[in-house]
């Protein structure tokens, strides 16, 4: 067994003025630098709306909350809109506690957060 924490798998897809990142894992101390350099990469040519897909991420903690707000700041900067998509119970009722459920854009589908 390894004591290696789990890692973040980010891919990455681009449609007509829009990117979506799909993240799989966890965003922790340990994933959020390889998540933000990700996600500045984007913005050298920023899309209008960029789409974090967290369907498959199991777990985030604050620094990993810490580098979602921040990048919602830069793309706010970039005036690209970044939507949220598929929050687990879990990872959502962070963003609910720390009320950032107000701060963030948030859908359940992808389709949904397309028409934004």
């Amino acid at each position: 067994m390894s004591d290696q924490p789990k890692s973040l798998q980010v891919t990455t897809e681009r449609e007509a003025g829009t990117a979506i990142l799909h993240l799989s894992g966890e965003i922790d101390l340990h994933s959020s630098p390889a998540l933000r350099d990700v996600f500045l990469s984007l913005l050298a040519e920023p899309p209008r709306r960029i789409i974090l897909d967290l369907t498959q991420v199991r777990y985030i903690d604050s620094s990993g909350v810490g580098t979602i707000v921040e990048l919602k700041r830069r793309a706010s900067r970039s005036e690209s809109r970044l939507v949220l998509v598929g929050l687990q119970v879990r990872v959502r009722s962070i963003f609910e506690i720390a009320k950032l459920d107000r701060f963030f854009t948030i859908t359940q589908t992808l389709d949904e957060a397309r028409k934004l």
